[in-house]
């Protein structure tokens, strides 16, 4: 372990994430979220259609849990989480989700937009992809004796029925070299 408190990654996505994060914030030294990034619902679903991209809303949740705790780190932490609410395009859109595809759009770099992101919010730690693809949930759902697939995090997670087997799209996925370095270097996953 590195000095007095180990190197910790800490992986997942949503509001389980967050909550890990903000428990691992001050009991560690050097704080790694590697985010899942299969979401396909929400603000995060329609710009990943939209751009092309991985879906931003998990990465967003793990950076504001990693917040600077002053006035500083708090307000950019609120307004990353504020979603518009009007009756146009932008409804249910969050702040910091546009604000990181904007930053993925001018860098065309998806770790260096996050870094950007954990700077102005002086982030007590990083936040990473699991991959540089976005991800797609399958599932394989028995219903009335029947067996269908469900494609889709929102898809599977409302699904009727019980799930017989779970699977991950792409199968081999690009992760970013600083996903891995961190795993490899962590003291705790």
């Amino acid at each position: 372990m590195t000095g007095t408190l180990p190197h910790v990654v800490a992986l997942g996505g949503g509001h389980g994430l967050y909550a890990s994060l903000t428990a691992l914030r001050d009991v560690s030294e050097t704080l790694t979220a590697v985010v899942t990034v299969g979401d396909d619902g929400g603000s995060s679903g329609r710009l990943r259609e939209e751009m092309s991209v991985v879906p931003p809303g998990d990465l967003r949740m793990a950076l504001s849990a990693l917040c600077e705790d002053t006035a500083w780190g708090l307000t950019w932490r609120d307004v990353l989480q504020t979603r518009f609410d009007t009756s146009g395009p932008l409804d249910g859109h969050a702040v910091g989700n546009l604000l990181i595809a904007g930053l993925w759009q001018h860098t065309g770099d998806i770790v260096g937009g996050l870094d950007w992101v954990a700077r102005l919010l002086r982030a007590k730690g990083r936040v990473l992809p699991l991959a540089l693809d976005p991800l797609e949930v399958v599932a394989q759902v028995e219903r009335d004796g029947e067996l269908c697939e469900v494609r889709g995090q929102v898809a599977v997670a409302t699904a009727v029925g019980r799930v017989t087997a779970l699977r991950m799209e792409p199968v081999a996925p690009r992760v970013p070299p600083a996903t891995l370095a961190a795993i490899a270097e962590s003291d705790m996953i």
